[in-house]
């Protein structure tokens, strides 16, 4: 059960009586957590647990990055409903539940059967945050290196069993994006913005900067070293800074790309002030991000944000690129954004704000100071659940509809960062 899913339960398990319903591969992890939740319900398939973990294991030689992981996730996603509508029908049935929360899969390409099973009652389903959808900008070297072939056919799922039915037959549905906000837009009616990831109250803590007059601006990159990341475009736009001694890059993870982006920074002279660390521990990454000016983080394609909520509660200014989750949660109140256009614009706008954050160490500040506030007020786990609760009760109609609007309105497909 990924970690996202699990916490946001877990938030949810703080406010209400939870019944976690889970498959066995996750029992004993789920239940070391010892998050409050008022029973765990485990959901045993032996025979397809072990055939889906030979499918992981030999055929997407345990790669979940790849877009195949959804495509493979579908009938035993579906397998998986059917046996927890069986095993637990009869106590939904009883009265024991208000509500039915579909939490994951996160994907909106993979429908839920308990709609279905519930449309006539007795109790509501609600399905999100839902998140995914984001189309392939085109003309970037990064995502063609590493777009798949199945994208291409992404939107047969609208012809799949229960595809249509899911969203028809929710009271609920949870967009966790503007993009995939959008692709539901018919649903309008019941249709919410709730962000996919969150954080602990552990990660907020106070700002520990002590800057000399005249230090180098810090910038630091996180993630994966994989094309669509475009941590080559980070080098580019930090450059001209380092090149003048204005400024250090740090550059945690690691990935298939790591090869070529040191031998960029090789070419642009840069090398003796980038500093490539690899993967280190959640602990270390915090201590990193604690540390540094500026979170650069130009990815090209993704959908959710985890690592941008993490840099706004540490302190590490985001400059990002105005599209997918990132567009999504930074505002001129707490980062900078370029906007979506083409490779080499991109590098020309992030040049332009690092320049301008070196010079301006006030507004870098300021929007440090915004941003860690913005983190601690709206980005953790907790605000995560206060939120969907408001959803769930409106539901069950015990509390009035909320205005959950997403931070852009696009139309369906749009790469638009506007």
């Amino acid at each position: 059960m990924p970690f996202v899913t699990f916490s946001h339960a877990a938030a949810l398990a703080e406010l209400h009586d939870v019944s976690l319903v889970i498959g066995s591969p996750t029992e004993g992890a789920v239940r070391r957590a010892k998050a409050p939740f008022h029973t765990i319900e485990v959901v045993r398939m032996p025979l397809l647990e072990r055939t889906f973990a030979w499918i992981v294991r030999r055929i997407l030689k345990n790669n979940f990055d790849t877009q195949m992981w959804t495509a493979y996730l579908y009938p035993f996603s579906l397998a998986f409903e059917w046996y927890a509508w069986r095993q637990l029908r009869r106590r939904i049935y009883s009265g024991e539940f208000d509500v039915v929360l579909r939490v994951m899969p996160m994907s909106p390409v993979l429908p839920s059967a308990f709609s279905t099973f519930l449309r006539k009652g007795p109790i509501p389903f609600v399905i999100g945050p839902l998140n995914g959808g984001l189309p392939w900008p085109r003309g970037f070297s990064q995502l063609e290196n590493q777009k798949e072939w199945i994208s291409r056919l992404r939107n047969v799922y609208r012809y799949l069993p229960f595809a249509r039915s899911t969203y028809r037959h929710a009271t609920a549905i949870v967009a966790a994006s503007s993009q995939t906000y959008s692709e539901f837009a018919a649903y309008r009616d019941k249709l919410f913005f709730v962000p996919e990831p969150g954080i602990g109250p552990s990660s907020c803590t106070n700002d520990a900067r002590n800057p000399t007059p005249g230090s180098k601006l810090k910038l630091i990159f996180v993630g994966g070293l994989v094309p669509r990341k475009a941590c080559d475009l980070a080098l580019r736009a930090a450059a001209p800074l380092l090149r003048n001694g204005l400024a250090s890059f740090t550059v945690i993870g690691d990935g298939p790309e790591r090869g070529r982006l040191e031998e960029l920074a090789e070419t642009l002279g840069i090398e003796e002030e980038v500093l490539f660390r690899g993967w280190l521990s959640h602990q270390e990454v915090f201590q990193g991000m604690r540390s540094a000016d500026v979170f650069l983080f130009p990815t090209l394609r993704d959908n959710g944000a985890g690592v941008v909520f993490e840099a706004l509660a540490s302190g590490a200014v985001p400059v990002v690129v105005d599209f997918g989750g990132p567009g999504d949660i930074v505002n001129q109140e707490v980062g900078c954004k370029a906007a979506l256009t083409n490779e080499d614009d991109i590098v020309v706008q992030m040049e332009e704000i690092l320049t301008g954050l070196a010079k301006d160490r006030d507004r870098l500040k300021r929007l440090r100071r915004q941003g860690m506030a913005y983190a601690r007020e709206r980005l953790t786990w907790a605000a995560k659940a206060s939120d969907v609760t408001q959803v769930l009760q409106w539901a069950v109609r015990r509390g009035p509809k909320p205005d959950m609007p997403p931070p852009k309105l696009l139309a369906a497909g749009s790469v638009s960062s506007s």
